[in-house]
């Protein structure tokens, strides 16, 4: 009597290069940032002080627009720059941006109203954020080639 027993196969976990994972967390923080913004759109209010060249406080005029341009520009050059920069540079670039996003992002909460609403976006953000932080301040490290006989011996079978 042959008994058949159907093992489970265990999925495949492959490790994800950093800057996949960055590029993916700095995508889908831009999709919260923008969608936050756009959803704002449906407070009560919000289109009638647009129409009247307002938000927030802030007159509508061409700077405005263009710092609200650069601060969604900088998270979408971001996803490109994660996947194309050497690490060195992309881990620095990484932290620094993403600890000056968290104090922009918790902007949101300022004026009080809807806190519910951008409350969630924010904690959302900052927690994207975090896992930026955290992603490029782990970034893996290979040891250091060391210099001795096989690298000189490597070196010279390369020049001939």
């Amino acid at each position: 009597m042959t008994i058949r027993t159907n093992t489970p196969k265990v999925l495949d976990n492959p490790p994800i290069p950093v800057q996949a994972k960055l590029a993916a967390a700095w995508t889908s923080f831009m999709f919260l940032y923008i969608y936050v913004d756009y959803l704002g759109l449906y407070k009560p209010g919000s289109i009638d002080d647009i129409l009247d060249g307002v938000v927030f406080v802030f007159d509508i005029n061409q700077a405005f627009v263009v710092i609200g341009l650069t601060s969604v520009a900088i998270p979408a050059l971001m996803v490109m720059l994660s996947m194309t920069l050497p690490a060195r540079v992309n881990r620095a670039t990484n932290l620094v941006v993403a600890s000056l996003y968290i104090p922009y992002s918790a902007f949101n909460l300022a004026g009080g109203s809807w806190l519910y609403f951008y409350g969630l976006g924010v904690v959302l953000e900052v927690l994207l954020l975090a896992f930026i932080l955290r992603s490029a301040w782990t970034w893996p490290r290979t040891p250091a080639v060391p210099a001795g006989p096989a690298t000189t011996d490597l070196r010279q079978d390369l020049r001939q």
